[in-house]
């Protein structure tokens, strides 16, 4: 497979202006490409090229004092860093803070302390992209996103007729287009390549962070239902509700791990809100003990609820085999019933944890599978998907489609979202350069 590494705007926008069919890509973090066999998902054609971005210029500046702007490979972890200098903070970010900010654009990305700010979309002011002409052009969140396509506006209007009822969801099952910048929030590269971003950011808020000890989820998870739906009721005052299991811990090491073999809830919680959080919110649980609840340090819990995803990462990489896991959202309604569904393939016989975004009912199961046990675990994977379309749910809240969710996402779509794709891409990718084996080609 042929790649290619950019150091200058100029030269990738020479390349894209070739309309060579390419793959764009920056910190290789995505759990829905699988980068260490890609080869073997696409194949080796000689006219197909992996283009990764990487080492494209950074750049960083606050905007009015609030807003950040960035360009280039600039990576969560280094926009935190600079923010935190400012007296400033990000909004949202995923756990992989190692992941460039423009990547996250591309898939939405939407991962703690949305909980507390609301998905990125709502965060992002305004962008620029290169698009197939290799012409740099701007969108801005006020502009609306029919002025882009005049020429379809009742299928604009039946899409997002259908897209309703995700209104609340971090994302949808396609992405959501309403405002200008939509254009390239979660649609994967597909019309477009992101260069650069403008997002809101939040004031630098003393926070204090605390565990919670429950039972395991498989065996009572009546504390944890209890907790996810009182929980509802703080946030803005509580940033991020996180889950690890108590399998999820067994990764750790030992000295990192909290609990003896049980389930931990962390909780974010702004510091002027954490009087009112200890009584008005855990004294009104019935089914956990205060002695259950601690405080944590702000260090310990980032490391700990970084190194959970990365470690069953190295594992399955050890067991050569890519990430069986989901990425399902549900409404607060349906939270019991997915747990419960989450239980029966605890008894299927393979390794498995869960993790993720507990406050928005938005977790990541994760069978580590053996290589002969991977159709098992598709198989799974399909009810599961049905299962969540049976709860109009979202399947891929966060992480995208990429390669391996291309065939779960297919009952999803109806005939609005295949005809407005297809007006998209004939406009915005006409020569079909753009990731042509994305979800917009399905």
């Amino acid at each position: 497979l042929t790649t290619k590494t950019f150091y200058n705007y100029a030269e990738l926008q020479a390349f894209i202006a070739s309309h060579i069919p390419a793959l764009y890509t920056s910190s290789k973090t995505s759990t829905v490409i699988p980068y260490e066999k890609i080869e073997t998902v696409l194949g080796t054609e000689n006219n197909f090229v992996l283009c990764d971005l990487s080492q494209l210029p950074k750049k960083m500046e606050l905007v009015d004092g609030h807003r950040l702007l960035v360009s280039g490979g600039v990576t969560w972890s280094e926009a935190k860093e600079f923010l935190n200098a400012h007296g400033r903070s990000l909004r949202t970010y995923p756990t992989e803070i190692l992941a460039t900010i423009t990547a996250g654009v591309a898939t939405s990305c939407t991962g703690e302390r949305s909980f507390g700010f609301g998905n990125l979309r709502k965060q992002i002011t305004r962008l620029k992209y290169i698009n197939h002409e290799g012409k740099i052009c701007e969108l801005k969140k006020s502009d609306d996103f029919q002025t882009l396509l005049p020429e379809a506006k009742d299928l604009v209007q039946k899409y997002d007729q259908d897209f309703k009822h995700y209104e609340h969801f971090k994302n949808a099952p396609y992405p959501r287009f309403e405002q200008a910048t939509d254009l390239l929030i979660g649609s994967e590269g597909q019309l477009g390549i992101v260069t650069e971003v403008e997002l809101e950011t939040a004031p630098l808020n003393n926070v204090q962070y605390m565990f919670i000890l429950l039972p395991q989820w498989e065996t009572n998870d009546g504390p944890h239902l209890e907790l996810h739906h009182l929980v509802q009721k703080f946030r803005g005052k509580i940033i991020s509700c996180e889950l690890v299991d108590h399998h999820s811990m067994g990764f750790l090491k030992q000295e990192d791990r909290l609990g003896k073999n049980q389930d931990v809830i962390f909780l974010e919680i702004l510091t002027e809100y954490f009087d009112e959080i200890y009584h008005s919110f855990l004294s009104e649980l019935k089914l956990v003990k205060e002695e259950a609840i601690f405080e944590i340090s702000k260090d310990r819990f980032h490391h700990i609820r970084a190194s959970v995803p990365r470690r069953i990462f190295e594992e399955n990489s050890r067991m050569q085999v890519v990430k069986m896991g989901t990425d399902v959202q549900v409404s607060s309604d349906k939270f019991k019933e997915l747990l419960a569904f989450y239980r029966t393939a605890s008894k299927v016989g393979i390794a498995y944890n869960l993790f993720g975004h507990f406050g928005d009912a938005h977790l990541h199961f994760n069978f580590m599978p053996k290589p002969d046990q991977i159709d098992q675990c598709q198989k799974y994977f399909y009810d599961l998907y049905a299962k969540v379309l049976e709860w109009h749910g979202s399947p891929f809240a966060e992480h995208g489609i990429g390669f391996l969710k291309r065939n779960y996402i297919k009952p999803f779509q109806g005939d609005n979202q295949k005809e407005l794709f297809k007006v998209l891409t004939k406009k915005f990718d006409p020569y079909n350069q753009f990731f042509p084996q994305g979800f917009m080609h399905l």
